[in-house]
């Protein structure tokens, strides 16, 4: 009864390492055939990270637009002295782009904030308070633009209120929609730019 617990125990110990022998050569196998399909793929994707490298963004570099950078925009709505009031702020586009050294830096059409800084009844002055450029708002300082009736009475199609002989709005200054308007920096402006 000895020999036959020894020898059960004996198979069962050959039996589970026989096991253990197939399960370890069926285990290398396996990473053998993994190992040429993983160098497949990584080959496959190689060629991807490198188009994906071609497709990076530009580096950005910060420029700096000097003070005295003539600055034209349009008037994207009609301002009057009767209607309007310093600190009001109004819509406008650049109508030309902004260069510095020869490259554009703020393109044509930029969205750009003005400001009301000075209402009488026969004069408004105007000035750029910010632009806004890859979805971030910058500020600016710029020169104030002053529309008076007297330039207004020079300046505007024969065809309006004033030239009909109308009389009630002599002294009210506007500045109609699609006006365009020159400012300067009157301080320099770093912006960051691509490329």
């Amino acid at each position: 009864m000895f020999d036959s617990q020894v020898h059960r125990k004996l198979w069962l110990a050959v039996a589970v390492a026989g096991l253990l022998t197939i399960a370890g050569c069926s285990n290398q196998g396996t990473n053998e055939t993994a190992t040429p399909q993983k160098a497949q793929t990584a080959k496959a994707q190689a060629p991807k990270a490198a188009s994906v490298s071609s497709k990076a963004p530009q580096p950005t570099t910060m420029v700096t637009v000097p003070k005295g950078t003539a600055i034209s925009a349009t008037v994207g709505q009609t301002l009057a002295s009767n209607k309007n009031h310093a600190g009001d702020t109004f819509a406008a586009k650049l109508t030309t782009p902004v260069q510095v050294e020869g490259k554009t830096v703020i393109p044509k059409g930029t969205k750009v904030v003005g400001r009301v800084v000075k209402v009488k009844n026969k004069e408004m002055k105007v000035t750029l308070a910010s632009f806004e450029l890859h979805g971030k708002s910058y500020e600016l300082e710029t020169n104030s633009v002053a529309q008076s009736a007297k330039n207004q009475a020079k300046n505007s199609p024969k065809d309006t209120a004033q030239a009909k002989g109308k009389t009630d709005t002599k002294d009210i200054t506007t500045l109609p929609a699609q006006s365009q308007l020159s400012f300067k920096l009157a301080k320099a402006v770093t912006i960051p730019v691509k490329g």
